[in-house]
């Protein structure tokens, strides 16, 4: 059986060493787990890197260990992605001001992935993102199934 690609948004790397929310580190913990167990093959872009060195040195050593953790493969943002992600904006449905969440979305979508795995409900995991995102890559000639979920949807609690 072939193993779902998915990409990592830097919420994922994040929520993998913050406390205040035990419930969502656990199910994050649980998915870096499943990842290492094989299930998944796990990517994550330049933007993810970007996001992470903006943190504080300590935070920001913390959250490249998960990512050695991880192992993930790293995608570039090229052209095709940024004009993609850049469409999402136009469109309305990314803000410009969160900018590096179209990037995310596109950067999996050009890379042709399964699934985008976030804790970002507010621009990534929502209804909207996720219906008119399968538009936008439709008519542009992406693959126009790519599921937005959150780890809530993709790891068993127990």
């Amino acid at each position: 059986m072939k193993k779902l690609k998915i990409y990592l948004d830097t919420s994922i790397i994040s929520f993998a060493i913050d406390g205040r929310n035990p419930r969502e580190k656990r199910l994050t913990l649980r998915l870096i787990d499943e990842i290492k167990a094989g299930k998944y093959e796990a990517f994550i872009s330049a933007v993810t890197i970007a996001e992470i060195k903006r943190a504080d040195n300590d935070i920001c050593k913390k959250l490249l260990e998960v990512v050695s953790v991880i192992n993930p493969e790293e995608l570039a943002v090229d052209e095709e992605a940024q004009a993609l992600a850049n469409r999402y904006i136009t469109e309305g449905i990314i803000p410009v001001k969160y900018a590096d969440d179209a990037l995310h979305i596109a950067v999996a979508s050009v890379n042709d992935l399964d699934l985008i795995i976030s804790w970002n409900f507010e621009h990534i995991v929502k209804f909207k993102t996720k219906r008119e995102v399968t538009g936008i890559n439709s008519l542009t000639g992406y693959k126009n199934n790519i599921e937005i979920y959150s780890p809530l949807e993709v790891v068993q609690d127990e």
